[in-house]
């Protein structure tokens, strides 16, 4: 059993559009990519950019600073290498001072 389902104002209903002029679907694809670029857009300050070229000097540096190696070693086959017990206290304190707020220690 079929029934037929009519308007509310007892005409019959038609297919949806029936009888319009079918206007153009707005490319809103377009607009919103391009709302997206500019939300999505970097401003490198003159801060990053210093940080960038400090992170590559860092990178091109050797890891170890052979000649600096090579005259400590020398001093210690020689037996003219001192060791200032003040200046490596001194040095550790400012490591420490210097961790203090990663570690939250004071």
């Amino acid at each position: 059993m079929t029934s037929k389902i009519n308007g509310t104002d007892n005409r019959s209903t038609s297919a949806v559009g029936a009888g319009r002029a079918v206007g153009r679907v707005k490319d809103v694809t377009a607009e919103a990519r391009t709302a997206e670029q500019e939300t999505n857009a970097v401003h490198i300050t003159g801060t990053a950019r210093q940080l960038v070229e400090l992170e590559q000097m860092v990178k091109d540096m050797p890891a170890v600073d052979e000649a600096k190696v090579a005259a400590i070693s020398s001093a210690i086959e020689q037996g003219t290498y001192k060791v200032s017990a003040e200046k490596v206290a001194d040095n550790l304190m400012q490591i420490e001072q210097a961790l203090a707020p990663l570690t939250g220690k004071r």
